[in-house]
């Protein structure tokens, strides 16, 4: 049966062996038993890494942290080191659990988060062929055992068609940074590892620009009209006031 991690088998054979059986309980839907063997298969990554780098460490707690003593920063090897922190977390709390959780969405995240692992141990500590950096978690071959014949896009329909569960896998797969690169950018890490910082293009948004109006509102004046019958009132008060001062005048006359 074809296995997600088939490229591990001529890097490290007992590695392989380690996580093809976490695979195994995931499909028979021992999850939390899963958990606990991929945080085996990170510990045993994380010993091999550090060599003649390990001395008095014991724990995988120590292991971890003389790794990232020995690191230099970079992305890519905090994304190493930041994956076998969630086995051991996810691990640990699958072991010590006084109750069955079942949670198939960790269990497959932790699958997908030794997949990473996997990779960068593979190419970056023990040289294997790059093409093994294009490679992705197939959920569909980890279930059926069968490599899917489908295009990218129509993978990303359907696994947007899912059910919640596989959305929430998803989204937070898709959502962590990668930063695979060459082998060819890479500065030698104190123990065989190293990762070259990924530069961040930063785009700037245009600024919005605004055009002047091309015209003003000016208020119309309306001026006040006065009536036709205001009109004849004030003509013939005129009118009525002649009559009456030549009158006046005649009489005095």
């Amino acid at each position: 049966m074809a296995a997600n991690f088939d490229f591990l088998k001529k890097v490290d054979k007992d590695l392989f062996e380690i996580i093809n059986e976490a695979e195994s309980l995931y499909r028979d839907e021992y999850f939390d038993q899963c958990m606990a063997q991929t945080r085996r298969f990170g510990e045993n990554v994380c010993k091999t890494v550090l060599g003649d780098k390990r001395t008095t460490e014991d724990t995988f707690d120590e292991m971890l942290a003389t790794l990232k003593d020995n690191g230099n920063g970079e992305e890519q090897e905090k994304e190493f080191i930041d994956d076998l922190y969630f086995l051991k977390k996810h691990g640990n709390d699958a072991v010590h659990s006084s109750k069955v959780n079942k949670s198939g969405m960790d269990a497959l995240e932790c699958l997908q988060r030794a997949f990473e692992v996997a990779i960068n141990y593979a190419v970056y500590n023990k040289n294997a062929n790059e093409s093994v950096l294009r490679l992705r978690y197939d959920t569909e071959l980890l279930v059926t055992g069968k490599k899917s014949k489908k295009s990218l896009s129509e993978k990303y329909e359907e696994e947007s068609a899912k059910s919640n569960l596989n959305k929430k896998v998803s989204s937070k797969s898709a959502g962590r940074k990668r930063g695979r690169k060459s082998k060819k950018a890479i500065n030698l890490f104190p123990i065989g590892w190293g990762f070259q910082k990924k530069e961040q293009a930063t785009k700037k948004e245009p600024k919005k620009k605004f055009t002047k109006q091309s015209y003003t509102m000016t208020p119309q004046n309306r001026g006040k009209k006065v009536s036709f019958f205001w009109v004849i009132v004030g003509v013939t008060s005129f009118i009525s006031l002649l009559i009456i001062l030549s009158m006046f005048v005649a009489t005095r006359l």
